[in-house]
């Protein structure tokens, strides 16, 4: 590995190795607050420390008024829904059911690029959409494809958390045009700093901040982490390697999120790892592949 790139590498890896441990990080703050206390609670964090990140680095400007809704439009979907869906979805999902169904957002990204873009989709693209969508259904089924025929599709919350798989596709395609004008950090802060106030109508409106006091030691631990290292740290870590590797070199880090999520589960939630997410999980990854390489 070259030394100019092992910081980078280093950078990428601790952002989804932090990525992959927030789903459990969640389910055991549901535990005790409500999704919207922990929205809340995580991006108040987020947005001090990627306000810090963007200060020191002597970037910060304000957007051009014609952006403000732009932006609001991405802090609703990127932050508000997107982390309500997740919270929610998790309630009743696994952590690591829950992962493997994320790893999927590419596949959304495509079709996206397909249906609005008129961008191509060559066969193997097809064959693993295909094949993800086959490994979604033996991960939430449990292998027990057959119970689709009888109305059961997993887990109430599996359905939430693939409705943000997708909607993580929308936001990311719909960010393009704003990632030409602003720097990623910056864009990001924006874009956050929205979602917040939008969670924070809920959080106030709902009177969720008198949950707070319900947050036992280990609560706070897993809000803790969520806001400074998964909302925080890991997204200037993600953009500073963006900006050193090239995005093939940073996605592929990406493969590894699902695979810590379904270690730290076993370990934190005791979640069993069994054949069929393993198995399910393996094609999900590979589909994923096949829709991505060149």
């Amino acid at each position: 590995m070259h030394k100019s790139k092992l910081i980078p590498y280093l950078e990428v890896l601790s952002a989804v190795i932090a990525w992959g441990a927030s789903f459990i990080a969640t389910k055991i703050a549901l535990e005790e607050i409500s999704p919207v206390s922990i929205v809340w609670l995580r991006f108040t964090m987020g947005i001090i420390i990627l306000g810090i990140a963007v200060a020191l680095r002597k970037q910060f400007a304000l957007p051009n008024k014609s952006e403000w809704g732009y932006f609001a439009m991405l802090g609703f979907l990127g932050i508000t829904f997107h982390q309500w869906l997740q919270s929610n979805g998790l309630q009743t999902s696994e952590a690591s059911t829950t992962a493997w169904i994320i790893a999927t957002t590419p596949v959304f990204m495509a079709l996206l690029g397909w249906v609005l873009l008129k961008e191509g989709l060559a066969p193997i693209k097809i064959i693993g959409i295909g094949l993800a969508a086959l490994g979604v259904l033996l991960v939430v089924t449990d292998g027990n494809i057959a119970s689709i025929s009888i109305g059961r599709l997993g887990a109430p919350g599996d359905i939430l958390i693939l409705i943000s798989a997708f909607n993580w596709a929308v936001f990311s395609a719909l960010s393009r045009r704003g990632l030409r004008s602003y720097s990623a950090s910056l864009m990001i802060f924006y874009v956050m700093t929205f979602g917040w106030i939008f969670t924070s109508l809920l959080f106030v409106a709902g009177k969720n901040f008198l949950e707070l006091p319900n947050l036992s030691m280990s609560g706070w631990m897993g809000v803790t982490f969520l806001g400074i290292f998964c909302s925080g740290l890991a997204y200037i870590a993600w953009y500073d390697a963006l900006q050193a590797l090239s995005t093939a070199e940073t996605g592929v880090f990406l493969y590894i999120e699902p695979l810590v999520a379904v270690v730290v589960a076993f370990f934190i939630l005791g979640e069993a790892i069994t054949g069929a997410s393993l198995a399910g999980g393996g094609i999900i990854l590979f589909g994923v592949w096949m829709v991505n390489r060149n």
